[in-house]
């Protein structure tokens, strides 16, 4: 697997609170990036579990146990005496991100996010039908009703974010969001967390949604475009700053 994985990095300080992962979840993960980014082709024989453990630098008991993952994930498949293969069906999906690791990681999630999600919100405006609007509003509605209660409801967050990248028009914003929504709810865990340090910070947050909804909804792209890429910008600060 020359040039297809490096080894797994033991526990470091920058790993995220509570989630403090096998090595053999950790081999899982790299092979299964590997796998749906194309760095194997369908059929394509994998390494030996020798060769595999002598990549990663762990046991080959690790790379066995992450070998079964991958055959329960219908990713690859065993042939008696001929080792493991790679299933046509594991190269399906064009995106596909690994778990986030670290804060390191959370942080190029906020940089892609600050390039991808302005652009859609700002297409949004221009392109968005009632329908994606009222699906906008509705998150929204939800979010207002748990900042009245103080809390922070992370599912609402993501709903409003996913549903301005649908209102956009272009499939591949959607794509990349869904794609994304399990390092996103990591973050948005953590932001809503460093919100309730301030008597203000659940409000403050619900108007910067309500000024995207409110560029959206009047069709002012270069405003939906800027509130959006300032609500990143202060819910990466905060998370980080906090």
């Amino acid at each position: 697997m020359a040039g297809k994985a490096q080894p797994v990095p033991r526990a470091g300080r920058d790993g995220l609170p509570g989630q403090r992962k096998s090595l053999a979840d950790v081999v899982f993960d790299r092979m299964y990036r590997a796998i749906k980014s194309g760095a194997y082709a369908a059929e394509e024989r994998l390494p030996t579990e020798h060769d595999l453990a002598a990549e990663f630098e762990v046991s080959r008991p690790v790379v066995r146990e992450a070998l079964k993952k991958l055959r329960e994930q219908r990713l690859i498949y065993s042939r008696q005496g001929a080792g493991s293969f790679v299933r046509q069906a594991g190269v399906r999906e064009p995106l596909g991100f690994g778990q986030v690791e670290n804060f390191t990681d959370l942080s190029r999630c906020y940089e892609f996010r600050l390039t991808l999600e302005p652009a859609g919100a700002a297409a949004a405006a221009e392109r968005r039908s009632d329908a994606d609007l009222a699906e906008i509003r509705d998150a929204l509605e939800v979010m207002r009703d748990a900042t009245d209660r103080k809390r922070h409801r992370e599912d609402a967050d993501f709903q409003f974010h996913l549903a301005i990248s649908k209102a956009s028009g272009n499939r591949y914003f959607a794509t990349a969001m869904e794609a994304l929504k399990d390092h996103i709810a990591v973050g948005m865990q953590f932001h809503g967390r460093s919100l309730k340090q301030t008597p203000d910070g659940l409000d403050n947050v619900y108007s910067e949604h309500r000024a995207i909804f409110d560029a959206i909804r009047d069709h002012r792209s270069e405003d939906a475009q800027r509130q959006m890429a300032e609500h990143l910008t202060g819910s990466r600060d905060r998370l980080f700053n906090g």
